[in-house]
């Protein structure tokens, strides 16, 4: 699905069902580098379940125009701009990774139609080892590899191939695409700021082995966020969308339908 947003195509996938203003609609926002791609065993999950799903690509990202936004906040109005485009009244966010700081920054802006929050892998703040920006800076592919190599439980579960490499396809995009979201991300200040504001049911799921954000750091979040609910998900890295999209998916949906 196309749709234009600043005068740039935006894409979302296709679960080949219109919008329904019926139906809840569950927007999944993807992490540093990604695309609508990170959510295939999810999108369509959802939407047999009977909600609007959009998997979006942010600007520059998959088959999204535009370039790349530098800044947690630019993403965070950005998406308000989407969900005025669809007139979406009852919003479920779950946000990966990055996308959870999206979410964060958005539900402090923008929280009239939020009706609950799901964040994967998240945390207020997502501090990036500058060896690595630099790598992407440089258009160097061996930063894919090294996200990974950090972001899978157990990097011999990324059979078939990095994932990042079959979305960031150059150095080019690794530049452009890949190092302004690390940047975003190691610059983004506010979190601890906006989840004063957060008054809406919240659930968080992080993986047992995550490297990227340790149990004990994912924890501490979720403790300044009251009434929210934690889910643990053994054996799993930061990549959970990918390593066990199966249990998260399942936990999301038993979340939102409490």
């Amino acid at each position: 699905m196309d749709f234009l947003i600043d005068n740039n195509k935006v894409f979302s996938m296709d679960t080949g069902e219109n919008y329904d203003e019926k139906k809840h609609s569950i927007i999944l926002l993807h992490g540093s580098g990604q695309s609508h791609v990170v959510w295939s065993l999810t999108a369509q999950y959802f939407s047999d379940e009977n909600y609007n799903v959009f998997a979006l690509d942010f600007p520059g990202h998959g088959n999204s125009e535009g370039k790349s936004l530098k800044t947690i906040e630019e993403m965070a109005i950005w998406l308000n701009k989407v969900i005025e485009h669809f007139g979406i009244k009852e919003l479920n966010l779950v946000g990966h990774s990055q996308g959870c700081l999206v979410a964060l920054e958005y539900a402090s802006k923008f929280s009239k139609n939020l009706q609950n929050i799901i964040f994967v892998a998240g945390s207020y703040q997502l501090p990036v080892n500058k060896s690595l920006i630099d790598l992407a800076l440089s258009g160097d592919m061996e930063a894919l590899n090294l996200m990974m190599k950090w972001g899978y439980g157990n990097s011999k579960q990324f059979i078939g191939g990095n994932p990042l490499q079959k979305i960031l396809n150059s150095a080019r995009e690794v530049r452009e695409v890949l190092a302004v979201d690390l940047i975003a991300c190691n610059t983004y200040k506010n979190g601890i700021n906006a989840i004063k504001k957060i008054d809406c049911p919240t659930f968080f799921i992080f993986g047992e082995l995550d490297k990227m954000i340790k149990i004990e750091k994912g924890k501490e979040f979720a403790e300044l966020i009251s009434n929210s609910k934690t889910h643990v998900i053994k054996n799993c890295g930061h990549m959970i969308i990918l390593e066990n999209a199966f249990e998260m998916r399942e936990k999301i949906l038993e979340f939102l339908k409490k």
